[in-house]
């Protein structure tokens, strides 16, 4: 975990990204919102992350392919690294324009930083309607009380939070499970060597966002495994 994260140099500077993001502020305008489900797709992108984000970077079109029958998705990728570095995309409606901003991040040492996704998530959802928030991480190094007050005020506003969480640090597994419970969503692990594994979750939380608990049913007793446990987990 955080002894993984020191030693490590990145490979892009926040100008780089920021360059990068001008490119993109010629993405097309999305349709009104309410005609598809709304994700955010928060990622833990210190250090010792690295793998799991160039993993997730591979599959992610999966959320979009599994969610055309049910009227599409719109994403909004959110991540944290470094030093008080926290950073959101565009909501975007295509496989091709997410990949092309987690191409654009690279992974450097730094502490969590889970409260700010929790907050961006309530800020968003005083502008629109979420259906799920998705986070991938390992750790929680942060006031555990904070998260699940935060976490409750989710589940009030109905945005479940999804937690994959990789490995089996036993404090992260503890706060993790109570953040997803007060939320409303779910909590697991997943073991990163499994690409299909993290394929399916990710694709699983999507097809919740976009035809909600129904959906996640039929879906999860078509894949079985930890996508049946989620779905089971769900209020």
């Amino acid at each position: 975990m955080t002894n993984d994260k020191k030693g490590l140099v990145t490979r892009s500077s926040d100008q780089d990204i920021d360059d990068f993001f001008a490119k993109m502020s010629s993405l097309p305008v999305l349709r009104p919102r309410g005609q598809k489900g709304r994700l955010i797709f928060a990622m833990d992108a210190t250090a010792s992350r690295e793998p799991a984000w160039n993993k997730a970077c591979r599959i992610q079109s999966d959320m979009f392919s599994e969610t055309e029958a049910l009227g599409g998705l719109e994403i909004q990728m959110a991540w944290y690294r470094g030093f008080a570095n926290f950073r959101t995309t565009p909501w975007l409606s295509n496989s091709r324009d997410l990949v092309g901003f987690m191409g654009s991040v690279r992974c450097l040492g730094g502490q969590t930083q889970i409260e700010k996704i929790l907050d961006h998530a309530l800020d968003e959802a005083a502008k629109g309607k979420i259906n799920a928030l998705v986070f991938v991480g390992d750790c929680v190094e942060e006031d555990v009380d904070r998260l699940c007050g935060l976490a409750g005020k989710m589940g009030l506003l109905g945005i479940p939070a999804f937690i994959f969480q990789e490995g089996d640090e036993p404090f992260a597994a503890r706060a993790f499970g109570q953040i997803a419970e007060l939320s409303g969503g779910a909590h697991c692990r997943f073991d990163l060597s499994s690409a299909q594994q993290l394929r399916d979750l990710l694709a699983a939380v999507a097809v919740y966002a976009a035809g909600g608990r129904k959906a996640l049913q039929d879906f999860s007793q078509d894949r079985g495994g930890e996508v049946l446990k989620i779905a089971k987990q769900i209020r």
